[in-house]
């Protein structure tokens, strides 16, 4: 009976999000940033999207922003499709958390998109303060030197301790201003801090290849430091009263090393247009259908 019963939850789990991803794909299709077929009458929420490039796209089609390298499909657009609300795009490539208050290159300050009136926020952010992007790329100079061991790991962990996890801690308190100075500008909104996705196969086996060029030992140590970052980004939501949105877990099995049309993150030598190690335009939504998702469930849960 148990058995029976854990059956119909996972199908009932299943069909609910392929219910889900079908509404944000099918939105996705007709290119609307906004829900301009929203009912006469209906409320249409004001929803904020701020972040770095995992929220902007760079590369997807169609780009509309060249300074933040933003597409009208990241998963922003996408969400604000199915959710019929007024969307302010803010997100731009290469963001931290200091851009939040701070202008990029001709952006304003991310936190100038908030007011009161704001509804709903989703905010990605805390990769770049990581150095994320280094990061790989020192792991990628360091390959030559051992490609069948773990070189990236030895380096970051030489002296004893772990000097990415030490910076993922120190992020943390940035985390936190950020989602308290949504609250300050935008007291009413609900806020989704939108975690990363799978970037490196979960089992740990590597590709190891000149468009994957990683030492076959650091797949599953940059595994556990995306997680690491992604646990510390749920962490902080969760203390400041935010909602956590898991893009890792629905995104497993389609990470950097699986072949074109599996993979929703590409590679050094992207396949499909998007940004080298970066999400394409099904992995923004897949991201998409996880904040619906996520959305969804706070609703009934406030009822």
């Amino acid at each position: 009976m148990a058995k029976k019963a854990r059956n119909l939850g996972a199908r009932r789990a299943l069909a609910f999000s392929a219910a889900v991803i079908s509404g944000v794909a099918t939105l996705a299709g007709t290119g609307a940033t906004s829900a301009s077929a929203a009912p006469a009458g209906a409320h249409r929420p004001d929803y904020v999207a701020l972040g770095d490039s995992y929220a902007s796209a760079p590369g997807v089609p169609d780009q509309v922003d060249a300074n933040c390298k933003r597409s009208d499909r990241n998963y922003p657009a996408l969400v604000a499709a199915f959710e019929r609300a007024r969307l302010t795009d803010a997100t731009c490539s290469g963001a931290t958390t200091a851009e939040m208050t701070a202008p990029q290159g001709t952006a304003a300050a991310q936190f100038a998109a908030l007011s009161r009136k704001t509804d709903l926020v989703t905010v990605s952010i805390g990769g770049n303060d990581v150095g994320f992007t280094t990061v790989l790329g020192t792991c990628a100079r360091l390959t030559a030197s051992d490609p069948g061991g773990a070189p990236c790991r030895a380096f970051f962990t030489g002296g004893g301790g772990d000097r990415l996890t030490e910076t993922v801690e120190q992020t943390a308190p940035k985390i936190a201003r950020v989602i308290h100075g949504i609250r300050q500008r935008s007291p009413h909104a609900r806020i989704l801090v939108v975690g990363y996705p799978d970037l490196f196969p979960e089992n740990g086996v590597g590709c190891t290849g000149d468009s994957v060029p990683f030492a076959a030992g650091d797949f599953p140590y940059l595994r556990d430091k995306e997680k690491e970052l992604n646990a510390m980004l749920a962490r902080e939501a969760y203390r400041h009263g935010a909602v956590y949105v898991d893009t890792y877990t629905p995104t497993v099995g389609h990470d950097l090393c699986r072949p074109t049309g599996q993979r929703w993150i590409e590679t050094l030598s992207p396949a499909t247009p998007a940004a080298p190690l970066h999400p394409n335009a099904e992995g923004e939504q897949a991201m998409a259908a996880a904040v619906e998702r996520a959305l969804v469930c706070h609703r009934l849960r406030h009822r």
